[in-house]
């Protein structure tokens, strides 16, 4: 039990550390906004890219092996998704909210929350396993996400639209970087010159910190403490729900305790960053976004410790 806890302990404990170091030095003025954008930037366009390359082309993963892991997380979002769509189709009445709602309680924050907590949990091999898993379920993420938010566009403007979230989805810096990391991987190519992997590895070691600072930099307390009634069933479906439903696909994919943790702390996570983004993009109630996002980004943290100290005692991760 102790050990358990411990364990659960140990891998969520730095996250919300360095989430709370942003909140205070937001609030005592240290940084601001300018920084945070600054930095989410470098962190999304380099930091991250090189963190996912070298963790695939460094990893000794099993992909063959890693098929039930994928099996079991697509069909855990469209079990999400579709479970979320007919929820709204008659309890959010207002049009602006469904999308935001079936977005907010389907789509996790992989790159930032839960690929840092797969790291600590399960160091390199962890990574590498996330990597992979956050590679496809990244693309399938975005398409479920332009269906369900498209309902807010008239048809010109969602055929707009689709084509521009098309061309950002191919222009995706870690989307890049994982499928060159995938080919690079499968023509069996050696590791780069050291030099360029050092440089790569530098680049890497500053983006989870540095992604978790920024969070808690952006984190409004007062607007948690605002939620609809929408914003909160949303989150209800992302640190309940969706938590749940991984630990059962997890048990009938019968995963191993790495995937298995994977496939667990991939679906707890809180609701995405980029979640936010899309909604304001495509017409969706931005605000209901924001609030479905401050809420999870805490609350999903304190599940996932439970969640994993209880997988552990049961012995499954």
């Amino acid at each position: 039990m102790l050990q358990a806890i411990s364990f659960a302990f140990m891998i969520v404990f730095p996250n919300l550390a360095l989430m709370g170091l942003g909140f205070f030095m937001k609030n005592k003025s240290l940084i601001d906004d300018n920084f945070v954008d600054i930095a989410s930037k470098l962190v999304f366009n380099f930091g991250l890219p090189c963190l996912l390359f070298f963790s695939v082309i460094k990893s000794d993963v099993d992909y063959q092996a890693q098929l039930p892991l994928l099996s079991a997380g697509i069909l855990t979002t469209f079990l999400l998704f579709f479970g979320a769509e007919l929820y709204a189709k008659f309890f959010v009445p207002k049009l602006p909210d469904k999308g935001v709602f079936v977005q907010g309680v389907f789509r996790s924050n992989m790159a930032i929350i839960s690929l840092s907590v797969v790291g600590n949990a399960y160091g390199d091999v962890g990574t590498g396993v996330g990597a992979v898993y956050m590679g496809i379920l990244t693309i399938l993420y975005n398409i479920l996400s332009v269906i369900t938010l498209s309902r807010t566009q008239v048809t010109q403007g969602f055929i707009k639209q689709g084509l521009d979230i098309t061309k950002k989805i191919f222009q995706n810096p870690l989307i890049i970087a994982l499928v060159s990391a995938f080919i690079y991987k499968a023509v069996g190519l050696s590791l780069p010159p050291k030099p360029i992997t050092r440089t790569g590895e530098l680049l890497a070691s500053i983006a989870l910190p540095l992604a978790l600072i920024c969070a808690g930099a952006t984190l409004d307390i007062r607007s948690m403490f605002r939620l609809s009634g929408v914003s909160m069933q949303a989150s209800l479906g992302r640190v309940l729900v969706a938590p749940l439903l991984a630990v059962v696909m997890g048990v009938l994919f019968a995963l191993p305790a790495v995937q298995f943790g994977v496939l667990f702390v991939m679906v707890a996570s809180p609701a995405a960053a980029a979640s936010y983004v899309m909604a304001k993009a495509m017409g969706g109630n931005d605000v209901l976004a924001a609030n479905i996002l401050a809420l999870t980004t805490v609350v999903s943290m304190i599940g996932m410790a439970i969640g994993m100290a209880w997988l552990r005692m049961l012995g499954l991760v």
